[in-house]
């Protein structure tokens, strides 16, 4: 990626002579002419991350962090990520030890490894202080992740 920026290449076509063909000679239009033009698009940025800790006698490694672009937010859990396992874990977010459950991003992917969760369109980023990965059958949380 050059200068941290993705390069989008847009297409444009100019046409000319879209007339169509001649009826009377039935030849073609003249050929199209093709000019590119580079776009640079922001990749997505971490807003904020943070070092999960384990809870509940769980072990729970790995990064969480908040990416934004163009207005879209997502958690994405770092490819060290790793649960050490339990019933029923849901992703979501807290506050101050607290976690919410309206805040439900749905059930963890993976017990191990990267992944990416999509966040509401309303979602507000200085809203919520810490990422939960928290065991719904028992409700306790199996990992915190505080964010800065």
């Amino acid at each position: 990626m050059m200068n941290s920026k993705i390069t989008l290449l847009t297409l444009t076509l100019a046409l000319t002579g879209l007339g169509g063909c001649d009826t009377l000679s039935n030849t073609a239009s003249t050929p199209a002419a093709e000019a590119v033009t580079a776009v640079q698009v922001d990749p997505a940025v971490a807003l904020v991350s943070g070092s999960f800790s384990g809870r509940s006698d769980h072990i729970t490694t790995g990064t969480a962090s908040v990416i934004g672009a163009a207005g879209r937010y997502s958690l994405v859990l770092s490819p060290d990520f790793e649960l050490d396992g339990a019933p029923d874990p849901i992703v979501g977010f807290g506050n101050n030890g607290t976690f919410d459950i309206a805040t439900k991003l749905g059930s963890l992917q993976n017990r191990t490894g990267a992944q990416t969760y999509s966040l509401p369109a309303d979602f507000d980023p200085a809203a919520n202080s810490e990422v939960y990965v928290w065991c719904e059958k028992f409700a306790v949380p199996l990992g915190v992740a505080t964010l800065k």
